[in-house]
């Protein structure tokens, strides 16, 4: 498999190696991009988060009472981040896995995956994947990149991301991003904060927003779906019930239920 297909996991596991901490900033935003869900409703699950990144996805779920998980990537960095947040949670078991070749079946109660599934170059493939992991009834939720309200950034910033930054060798990359970093700062600092996304980066510190922007510019593929590209992935798979959430006026959150047998 390539790095492309695989979502490109070495240069995120680079990304992890640096920006592993856990910030109260990090659960508002998995709050809000498991939204269709309470913290209560994480109470006694069993949850598969399909390329877990530094843990922090797994972290929160924990931390409501979930029951036990499997948190799940390829880059040995970003599994050596996630083990050390989730070292508290022995039943939290981290493993090296392939979101295209799980090796679950019929095993948890929800399946998701936070700012992965996006980056794939075969996505379907991968939330088929998904939905065989869960129980009958169980739950699979994504969340993925919206193409409303990003036009300029699809069709002026992706391009310009895909030709020059994507290629550039990874220190390089993390250093240029300090400029558009500061850019952003300043532009929400004096009040431009035309969505509810850049209404809630106003409230993050500088090194958060140092961490997003750098993860825009790293990746090799990057799609954004419209709500009904973003429905159909899911119901592709089979799954029932399938809701799309708009989140942050940007992004979509997707879940669905696995039919009983």
């Amino acid at each position: 498999m390539t790095d492309i297909q695989a979502g490109s996991p070495e240069r995120f596991g680079y990304s992890w190696e640096r920006f592993s901490e856990l910030t109260p900033e990090q659960e508002k935003q998995f709050g809000i991009w498991t939204s269709p869900m309470a913290p209560d409703d994480w109470r006694d699950l069993r949850f598969l988060d399909a390329g877990c990144g530094a843990g922090r996805n797994s972290y929160w779920p924990m931390t409501y009472g979930a029951a036990s998980g499997v948190a799940m990537d390829l880059d040995d960095r970003s599994l050596a981040a996630a083990r050390a947040n989730l070292d508290r949670f022995p039943k939290v078991e981290v493993i090296r896995g392939d979101i295209y070749q799980i090796p679950f079946e019929d095993d948890f109660d929800i399946a998701f995956s936070i700012g992965v599934v996006h980056h794939l170059d075969d996505p379907a493939a991968a939330i088929a994947q998904m939905t065989k992991a869960v129980k009958p009834g169980g739950t699979v939720l994504v969340w993925l990149y919206g193409h409303e309200n990003l036009e300029f950034y699809v069709t002026v910033l992706a391009p310009l991301r895909r030709a020059l930054f994507s290629r550039l060798p990874l220190p390089v990359v993390r250093w240029i991003a300090w400029v558009p970093t500061l850019l952003l700062w300043l532009l929400l600092r004096v009040g431009f904060r035309p969505i509810q996304y850049l209404k809630l980066l106003v409230t993050f510190p500088f090194r958060h927003l140092h961490h997003i922007v750098f993860d825009q510019m790293l990746p090799r593929t990057s799609r954004h779906y419209r709500r009904s590209e973003a429905e159909d992935l899911l119901k592709q798979a089979g799954l029932t019930d399938v809701a799309c959430h708009w989140v942050n006026e940007c992004s979509w959150t997707v879940i669905g239920t696995k039919p009983p047998r």
